[in-house]
């Protein structure tokens, strides 16, 4: 069975915020919020690397782990999915969440959170698939449609996968092979060519 993952090429991403600005628009997110946000890490210096950074679909994600709820639930592709019915906004997946993905709206009054948010794979939620309320709470549902994230389809450098996690692991080491490791072994005409 596919397990959906993500993986974001550090040697290839631009910093174009692409990946952030067709995940907004495709899923009408609040002001606020960021399911998916670009982080360089290193900024100024030599060797600076940018990566395009989201929920990460955990095989065993650890906001699941810490929910009080049981809000959180796998896809048969392995997508991490919440129910926003089922949040009550207490935030502990926010703090177990290595990567920062849950996300909470900055409306209201200082220390009320709203119902936690974060990246779904472009796959919809526990409602009817493509239905009106789907859309509302969770965004548009790709998955069902047959295609992928908006935002791997928007990466103009190709620099963020997604899909089947053993096809994108195989096309991440090729890449890797194909550029070599010495500093000669890099280059626009090479990068660029898949």
């Amino acid at each position: 069975m596919a397990r959906m993952k993500f993986l974001c090429d550090e040697e290839r991403c631009i910093e174009c915020n692409a990946c952030v600005t067709a995940c907004k628009n495709e899923h009408e997110i609040p002001w606020g919020i960021n399911r998916r946000r670009v982080v360089t890490i290193d900024d100024g210096q030599p060797g600076e690397k940018t990566t395009s950074v989201a929920c990460m679909h955990c095989s065993d994600a650890p906001c699941a782990a810490v929910c009080p709820v049981d809000c959180f639930y796998f896809t048969e592709d392995g997508v991490v999915l919440h129910d926003k019915d089922l949040c009550i906004g207490c935030g502990y997946c926010f703090y177990a969440c290595p990567f920062g993905a849950p996300q909470f709206p900055g409306e209201g009054a200082f220390g009320a959170r709203g119902k936690m948010d974060k990246c779904t794979f472009c796959a919809g939620g526990p409602e009817e698939d493509n239905s009106p309320e789907e859309l509302r709470k969770y965004g548009r549902n790709r998955i069902a449609e047959g295609k992928l994230p908006l935002c791997a389809e928007m990466c103009s450098t190709k620099a963020l996968l997604a899909g089947d996690g053993d096809i994108v692991a195989q096309l991440f080491r090729e890449r890797v092979f194909r550029r070599g490791s010495d500093d000669k072994a890099w280059g626009w005409g090479i990068a660029y060519k898949d």
